[in-house]
């Protein structure tokens, strides 16, 4: 049996958790927003799923392998609630109508492929297809999460950006995920390996060419099989503050999973360590990149841009849900 930290109604201590460093000297920010594993007690009760399945959405411990981003002087976010609960990587409003009893307010995005599939905001499966609840849902309790949990964690990382932006005139966001370690199964039953990373920058759109080059390059010089935007381009994160005609530059990466854990226990494996030092030199590479490498630096945007930016939710690339 796993066991799973619970509460009553939301994760203690609030919905986040930010690690920031006593001076920030790396133009970096790191989100980590499905590495959440405190689980309200009364969601579980709802839940017809036991321990293990209930937390097959979560990128387990990617808060802790990225987790010495102070150290090389970046602040890292991660959310405290898990992903099964609400997903912070989706539009605000992104439900599928078909979980809910009541009918959704117009402003909902059901329209959405992701919300469709059972991955919007509120999630109706975990990411191996098992539903996660015993009977539908009423609205208000799902924009009880949004406002409690979702508002918080993109207030704090828009906050993240645009200070960083301020301090070294430009921002490199690192979006930081985990992916099962096989794909499938596919026509013949066989399941497929993933490679041991995905970098996602939103076929292009979302950070420069250089930073993605420079994460590629390096994780291959330590002998890592890396794919650019397959299967997974990026989401709502990073399409969302990916802005580099601005000076925030974008990146979603994900790990696979058996680099670092055993996937079916839901521990930690011999590779943790090692895959821990490799990401926090792969920091340490990526802080060092130059403005000028990541092309002109722009003017600091003015507030009515500033407001554009901060309110656009239609992501610009389509991802597969892992």
């Amino acid at each position: 049996m796993v066991p799973i930290p619970t509460n009553d109604d939301a994760p203690p201590g609030g919905a986040i958790a930010l690690r920031r460093p006593p001076l920030q000297t790396a133009p970096l920010v790191l989100s980590s927003p499905h590495s959440g594993r405190r689980y309200p007690a009364a969601f579980l009760s709802a839940s017809r799923l036991d321990p293990l399945g209930i937390r097959r959405s979560e990128d387990s411990f990617v808060d802790e392998i990225f987790g010495a981003a102070p150290g090389v002087g970046a602040p890292l976010l991660h959310a405290l609630f898990p992903r099964a609960y609400l997903d912070p990587n989706r539009e605000p409003w992104e439900l599928d109508p078909d979980m809910f009893e009541d009918p959704l307010p117009a402003f909902v995005n059901t329209a959405s492929r992701r919300a469709r599939d059972g991955f919007g905001t509120v999630a109706r499966v975990v990411s191996s297809g098992a539903e996660i609840y015993r009977r539908k849902l009423h609205f208000d309790a799902a924009a009880g999460r949004v406002q409690a949990l979702y508002m918080p964690y993109h207030e704090a990382l828009r906050t993240l950006i645009d200070d960083t932006r301020r301090r070294f005139g430009f921002a490199i966001l690192l979006d930081c995920h985990s992916m099962p370690s096989t794909e499938g199964p596919p026509a013949g039953g066989f399941l497929a390996r993933r490679p041991d990373f995905v970098l996602g920058d939103c076929h292009g759109t979302s950070c420069a060419p250089a930073l993605i080059g420079r994460a590629e390059s390096w994780l291959q010089e330590m002998g890592y099989d890396v794919e650019r935007n397959a299967p997974f381009p990026g989401a709502f994160i990073t399409s969302h503050y990916g802005a580099p005609e601005i000076g925030v530059h974008a990146l979603q990466i994900e790990v696979n999973r058996v680099l670092y854990m055993d996937e079916r226990a839901m521990t930690r494996n011999g590779g943790f360590g090692r895959l821990a030092r490799h990401l926090t030199e792969l920091l340490g590479v990526l802080a060092r990149l130059s403005p000028m490498e990541l092309g002109p630096l722009p003017p600091l945007v003015d507030a009515a841009k500033k407001k554009a930016v901060s309110v656009r939710i239609r992501p610009k690339c389509r991802e597969e849900t892992p």
